[in-house]
């Protein structure tokens, strides 16, 4: 008789199924990493435990365990995570569970694995709303210590990890984003015909994501207008969902005369984001902080000129193909922007071809190294260590 697939349960409450920042950077992690992990593990079978979210996963090996309980809200989804899924995890008796974002409920039996996007809840606590910032930073360190493996989204995660959880440097994998296939440069018809579908200037520099603290925009906005003084029909349009503590760049922008040069589009949805990047004449990100920072390298993608900060993960995010500036300058940032405003030719080689790097085949497989590692121990798997992954 066959020998039964080996049972990993997955918490996917962070699997969004409405366009709000949540839908954002670790929804697209979570789903595109679904979507390959049971060909990177065809010996494990898969429960996957989830709110409003929809995983496309093999329905043959994958059962789909949803609550009616609202965890799109955080509270809720806090009580879910502590209160009811040990239960769950009891009746699904799985052999490993994988903590996708951050915290595996105390009271679990079975081993785990979580994921860590990134620490700035501990490096930033003054960017995050309290109570956001009491959970994670009371539940993650001890899921983390308890945890078999710790995957980290970068490099730069995972020496956070070390240095401010003090976890042992042998405990932590790095499992970077990958980048899908539609991100690819368009013509230049293509995207004239987008930009007047959409009501776009013809000439503007792209931001995209949440709409948050620790993106940095005050300093873009800054930046920008240095650029547009002498740019006139240039524009910038920070495109993504409000997160928190947002109302300050509004203001920001009336009180330096930019109301009719900036454009807030607001949350763009994922089919229609290669268009987005391609119109646009440059693509910036100046973080201040980031686990990884996945537009970065959609935009490199899309053979846009990048420019982002010399900190965190970005620089490995962007590699040589992006420029980076230090994300409190904004002398400095306005300087990179002319920069890559002329870089349109270099940009469309060096890119594309940096971002192919970077695949959700290879995510999937770093991934599922870590599970192997963490059930060696419990009678399955190979003990054999093997090396992350690195870029």
């Amino acid at each position: 008789m066959a020998e039964p697939a080996v049972h990993i349960a997955l918490n996917a409450q962070l699997l969004c199924g409405r366009a709000t920042y949540r839908s954002a950077g670790i929804h697209q992690y979570i789903d595109s990493l679904l979507k390959h992990l049971p060909a990177a593990g065809p010996e494990f079978r898969f429960t996957v435990f989830v709110g409003e979210g929809q995983p496309q996963m093999q329905p043959e090996r994958t059962t789909v365990r949803r609550t009616r309980l609202p965890t799109i809200r955080p509270a809720v989804r806090i009580a879910w995570e502590q209160l009811v899924q040990p239960f769950e995890l009891a009746r699904a008796r799985p052999d490993l569970l994988h903590s996708l974002a951050f915290v595996s409920p105390v009271a679990a039996r079975c081993p785990a694995v979580v994921t860590v996007y990134d620490l700035s809840f501990k490096l930033y606590p003054e960017r995050f709303l309290p109570a956001q910032r009491l959970y994670l930073s009371a539940f993650t360190g001890y899921s983390c210590r308890r945890a078999r493996r710790v995957i980290a989204i970068s490099e730069s995660t995972r020496a956070d990890l070390v240095r401010v959880l003090g976890l042992p440097p042998g405990k932590v994998d790095v499992a970077y984003p990958g980048v899908q296939p539609e991100f690819y440069p368009r013509s230049s018809a293509e995207c004239a015909a987008f930009r007047a579908a959409q009501g776009l200037p013809e000439r503007y520099i792209l931001y995209l994501g949440t709409l948050e603290p620790r993106k940095n925009l005050g300093t873009l906005l800054r930046a920008f207008r240095e650029v547009a003084r002498d740019q006139r029909d240039l524009h910038l349009v920070l495109a993504g969902a409000k997160g928190w503590l947002y109302a300050d760049l509004f203001r920001l922008a009336q009180e330096l005369d930019l109301a009719e040069r900036v454009h807030f589009p607001g949350y763009i949805a994922a089919e229609a984001l290669p268009l987005w990047y391609n119109s646009a004449e440059a693509f910036a990100y100046p973080s201040s902080y980031e686990g990884f920072g996945l537009p970065v390298i959609e935009a490199l993608a899309c053979g846009r000129p990048v420019v982002t900060s010399d900190v965190s993960s970005l620089p490995e995010a962007g590699g040589t193909a992006a420029i980076r500036v230090s994300p409190g300058d904004p002398a400095a940032l306005a300087q990179a922007l002319r920069q890559a405003l002329a870089a349109e030719q270099r940009a469309r080689v060096e890119g594309p071809a940096h971002a192919a790097r970077f695949t959700w085949e290879a995510t999937a497989a770093q991934t599922v190294a870590a599970y192997r590692r963490a059930l060696a121990g419990s009678g399955h798997g190979d003990e054999r260590r093997q090396p992350s992954a690195s870029y």
